[in-house]
This record gives structure tokens, C-alpha cells and sequence, in this order.
């Protein structure tokens, strides 16, 4: 007997062979992405990579290449750096958060 060999994007689960899950793939609008942010800053404020792994699940979500040309960064780049073990300058932070329309402010907590 062969043994079949598991696609790259699937994961094994008991039985089952199971695809890993897309969080870009439900965050269909503006307002998804806007939340999903939100509730990252909200719940994990100093987790920085976590925050920049939102930012790119966000970015995924909009297009990257679409990103990577508004900001002027490829996309291999933003993959990286707004992956779990990237670590983005806050100039390409900003430069990712202004290419999808956000806006950083800061209060008073």
C-alpha cells in the first residue's frame, strides 16, 4: 500500500485531511478588516508580531499585489515582514496601513 502524500496546504486531523484556516479569506469587507484590527489592538495591544501578522492577513485579504504597488514594496517583502516571524519598520506599517485606506490614531487609554 502507497502512501499519499498530503498537499501542502492541508493538514491531517484523525482521518481527515483538513486545509488549514484562511483568516484573509473571511475578511471580505472594509468593515471585517477594520474590526478584525480593532479587536487585535484591543485584546493584544503589545503584541507587535501578532499585530503585523492582522495587518497581513488584512493585506492578503485586499490583494497583495495590489499593496506591494501602492506602497512601493514587493510583495515578497510584505509577505515577509507582516508574516508570524516578521517584524515590519513602522515606516512599512504605515506605508501597508495607508495603501488600504486606514489611518492610525492615537487616545488617551
Amino acid at each position: 500500500m502507497t502512501k499519499r502524500k498530503q498537499s501542502p496546504r492541508t493538514q491531517k486531523s484523525g482521518n481527515k485531511a483538513v486545509a488549514p484556516f484562511a483568516v484573509a479569506d473571511h475578511l471580505r469587507t472594509p468593515a471585517d478588516r477594520l474590526e478584525y484590527l480593532n479587536a487585535w489592538l484591543e485584546t493584544a495591544p503589545e503584541d507587535a508580531p501578532g499585530i503585523a501578522r492582522a495587518l497581513g492577513d488584512i493585506a492578503r485579504a485586499a490583494g497583495m499585489t495590489a499593496v506591494a504597488r501602492d506602497t512601493g514594496l514587493s510583495r515578497e517583502s510584505l509577505y515577509r515582514a507582516l508574516s508570524a516571524d516578521g517584524n515590519p519598520s513602522f515606516s512599512t506599517v504605515l506605508r501597508v496601513a495607508n495603501a488600504l485606506g486606514l489611518r492610525l490614531r492615537v487616545t488617551r487609554g
